[in-house]
């Protein structure tokens, strides 16, 4: 069985996140102070490339993260693969003579203390719980690279693909899981949470008793299905434990009474410029399952 996107989700640490406390808001730690625009911007983590591609100029970019180039999981797998990448290794990033790197809490530890040691700059993020939290992480990668400016019109377009996703006044809410790889799902107090309400969809992680993100037994969606069930593509190759419990004949039982969407995996590991999609997807979603239902 592959468990990739899992692994990959508990790496990126983005919308789901919070599997032990992991996150530390917007900045884990005070950023670098830097005597002008970096020349050379290395990022070691997926959801902070989302964002660096977005400000920086290109020739800004000395190497992005191996997973920003992954198909299934990535936003930017297209654009990534025309850039430099690294595996994190501290001799890869030393090579490339950074002036900033850009780490997460789940970056290599190894490499992180050795531009540490050398004197590199780094900055260290945190996981985002709150749109707010992740709004902030894109004004502070756009000022360290020298595009305050560009920060802000992002923030202005994340800002206004929330307002478009909002439902009307009247809308019915609807209880709605997103399962993600390895049968989790995001209970309350993550970017996730807060997304779906903001969409005008109740979490049903909440009625099952999840504290931030746990395992969603199949038992618990049979007993008291929710409105809407929203899940990823099938993972190319050998099926996953989420695409097996996904096709288990006992939710055919329950069909009548849940919808089903899709919601692509590479939506749940990152904020920034990605809650533009992910608003667009639990909008959509929540219109075709209030059609139906008329």
């Amino acid at each position: 069985m592959s468990d990739r996107p899992h692994r990959r989700a508990l790496v990126a640490g983005g919308l789901a996140t919070g599997l032990a406390g992991l996150a530390l808001g917007a900045s884990a730690a005070p950023s670098p102070k830097l005597a002008g625009k970096p020349r050379r911007v290395v990022s070691l983590n997926p959801c902070l490339d989302v964002i660096l591609v977005e400000v920086a100029d290109r020739s800004q970019i000395a190497a992005l993260s191996h997973y920003a180039r992954e198909d299934y999981g990535s936003t930017i797998a297209a654009l990534a693969k025309t850039l430099p990448f690294t595996y994190e290794t501290a001799e890869e990033v030393i090579a490339l003579q950074p002036d900033l790197v850009l780490t997460g809490r789940h970056s290599s530890l190894a490499t992180r203390n050795a531009l540490d040691r050398l004197g590199i700059p780094a900055a260290l993020f945190g996981v985002p719980d709150t749109v707010a939290d992740s709004l902030a992480q894109v004004r502070e990668i756009a000022a360290l690279v020298g595009y305050p400016e560009r920060g802000e019109a992002l923030v202005a377009r994340i800002e206004a693909a929330l307002a478009a996703a909002a439902p009307r006044p009247g809308t019915p809410k609807l209880s709605t899981l997103v399962f993600m790889p390895g049968g989790f799902a995001s209970g309350p107090g993550t970017l996730m949470d807060e997304m779906m309400q903001r969409a005008g969809l109740e979490n049903a992680a909440a009625k099952y008793g999840l504290k931030r993100s746990m395992d969603v037994p199949l038992e618990f969606v049979i007993a008291d299905p929710p409105d809407l069930l929203m899940a990823g593509e099938p993972f190319p190759g050998a099926p996953t434990w989420r695409t097996r419990v996904m096709t288990h004949p006992a939710l055919s039982h329950i069909a009548a009474q849940m919808k089903r969407a899709t919601f692509p995996e590479r939506l749940l590991f990152c904020g920034g410029p990605v809650l533009i999609q992910t608003a667009a997807a639990l909008s959509s979603a929540r219109e075709t399952a209030l059609a139906i239902s008329r």
